[in-house]
């Protein structure tokens, strides 16, 4: 990256001074008015702050597509990224053009970078089983969900109690990704286990709300209408952190979810004392249900509601990895 100057910074030390405050205030009001999540509010601020240091602190309405461009070919050549990680940038551009400074752009002709075709890794059943059994406590209900209900793993941290419908034996998804909301089935095999940890989610909030505590973070839109929504059981968080932290902007004391880091050590381990070889993560879950799911001969179009993809083509990528072949058909040699 073309080096910046050195130049005071604000106190958020996000963007170079002459564009700044206001230009990250602005920025932050439009992402959140879009109800972006807070790790895509990070991801954007963090691009537009490399773009406006790429071009030395120069202010974006004073530069258009030829400068986007360079930033963008920049990332690709120099920078090494992933698609994935390119597209991100772009969006972030974009995003401050479009939606912050509201100016059009004409098309942008930056070298992109390439995504070649990647089959997700798949744990077959008897490796599954493995992996699960070397799992116990709140990670083995994580995973199991993961894995019985295809959700991503924020998805499963992120899910409050009401969410949990055990009598029609449902999840709901709230604001999953896309900001979508879905339904996917529960695992009958963890009701009780799920059930029983709840049990003791609900003391652990009791003994909160005792010391003046038991609230949990909301939409602001939600927290504004209903005050004290935040301390409700239903709003609770299925798996809460096992401490509070200070809201810089409210400064409430919230208990949060656990962190993700949590299940992936727990995952990373006993993928290692299973034996197991492929590469797992805790994602891994969700495609191996995806495809065992088709597997078992379920329509793909009920898989991709299950799974939440916008589009089947991103759910056929799971035919790909069946047991029967590269377009799940049989090999006229075994019929010999």
């Amino acid at each position: 990256m073309t080096a910046a100057s050195p130049q005071p910074r604000t106190p958020l030390g996000l963007f170079p001074d002459q564009s700044a405050p206001r230009l990250y205030d602005r920025t932050v009001e439009c992402l959140r008015r879009g109800h972006y999540s807070r790790r895509t509010e990070k991801a954007y601020l963090g691009w537009i702050k490399r773009y406006l240091e790429f071009h030395r602190g120069r202010h974006p309405v004073e530069m258009r597509e030829a400068e986007i461009e360079q930033f963008l070919s920049h990332l690709a050549l120099t920078g090494k990224v992933s698609a994935a990680t390119q597209n991100q940038a772009f969006n972030a551009v974009l995003f401050l053009y479009r939606q912050v400074l509201v100016i059009s752009l004409e098309r942008i002709d930056a070298l992109r970078a390439t995504r070649p075709p990647r089959l997700p890794v798949v744990l077959n059943r008897d490796e599954v089983r493995a992996v699960l059994s070397h799992m116990d406590g709140i990670p083995r209900l994580v995973a199991v969900l993961l894995y019985g209900s295809g959700l991503r793993l924020l998805e499963a941290l992120q899910l409050r109690v009401h969410c949990l419908e055990f009598e029609r034996g449902e999840i709901l998804i709230r604001d999953g990704k896309g900001q979508k909301d879905r339904v996917t089935m529960f695992p009958e095999s963890i009701r009780e286990p799920l059930q029983a940890h709840l049990r003791w989610v609900k003391k652990l909030h009791e003994l909160d709300r005792g010391q003046g505590l038991g609230r949990v973070p909301l939409p602001d839109a939600l927290r504004r209408k209903y005050p004290k929504l935040d301390e409700q059981w239903g709003w609770q968080w299925v798996f809460p952190a096992t401490s509070h932290y200070v809201d810089r902007q409210t400064g409430i004391k919230y208990r949060h979810h656990l962190h993700e880091s949590v299940i992936q050590k727990a995952m990373r381990a006993a993928v290692l004392k299973a034996g197991v070889v492929k590469h797992a993560t805790p994602h891994t879950f969700r495609h191996s249900f995806a495809t065992h799911l088709l597997e078992d001969g379920y329509d793909i179009r009920t898989v991709q509601e299950l799974l939440g993809h916008s589009d089947v083509e991103t759910t056929m990528v799971y035919t790909h990895v069946l047991n029967r072949g590269g377009k799940g058909v049989k090999s006229p040699a075994d019929r010999l």
